[in-house]
């Protein structure tokens, strides 16, 4: 069962996000957050797998709530959703970096949302193909994009080509089983190449990884709004 804790500020939206969360049998919501600072404590206190977080929240913000949580050791297997929209992309790198595992726009259909939360809570990130890859691109290329996790064009040099190639598909947005695919690759092979790129980079996960990918200039936008 994933214990879900509902972050944001509109009871409305809260509302609705209980009423759909409580409706899959492999889920239960452990809390509701309307601040930054609720989130925090309701993270400790209520044991949640997963936090559904907003960013734009009073007295603490989605994103500062996200760094405070990925930073606490009590909480390190506590993973964190962020929910935004297109017109903030300077939030989600801002989000990504804090320790969040993928985002999604509010506007995103109710069964989207429920796979995001087990695709998060399972480990992995959250990071659709093509509008998270130019959402990301864009926000790394503003002179206010904040530094590295680490000198991205020099830790590609300890990769081989072939984890280079693996890199690429995951900044695009590929999971394992679609990167084996490509690739011609057994799945567990292809999980190997990602755990040790992750390793290499030391990168939490795979939404670091694709900002990496973008810094060193590995994979770039694509599409007439990059």
């Amino acid at each position: 069962m994933i214990r879900v804790l509902l972050a944001d500020d509109q009871t409305l939206v809260r509302s609705a996000f209980a009423m759909l969360v409580g409706s899959a049998q492999d889920m239960t919501v452990v809390g509701e957050a309307a601040t930054g600072c609720e989130a925090l404590a309701l993270a400790r206190s209520g044991r949640a797998d997963l936090v559904v977080m907003d960013i734009r929240m009073p007295d603490l913000d989605g994103i500062e709530a996200t760094r405070l949580i990925s930073m606490d050791e009590d909480l390190a297997g506590v993973r964190v959703l962020v929910l935004t929209t297109y017109d903030t992309e300077e939030y989600v790198m801002d989000a990504l970096r804090a320790g969040a595992s993928g985002f999604l726009v509010k506007d995103t259909r109710p069964a989207e949302l429920l796979d995001a939360i087990r695709t998060v809570a399972a480990g992995d990130a959250l990071l659709s193909p093509g509008p998270t890859a130019r959402l990301i691109a864009r926000a790394l290329k503003a002179p206010e994009a904040p530094a590295s996790l680490t000198d991205a064009p020099a830790a590609l040099a300890a990769l081989s080509e072939r984890e280079r190639g693996v890199l690429a598909l995951v900044a695009r947005g590929l999971n394992n089983a679609e990167i084996a695919d490509v690739l011609g690759l057994s799945p567990l092979t292809a999980k190997t190449h990602v755990s040790r790129i992750m390793g290499k980079l030391a990168a939490r996960d795979r939404a670091q990884l694709v900002i990496a990918a973008y810094e060193s200039g590995l994979v770039r936008p694509v599409g007439p709004d990059a």
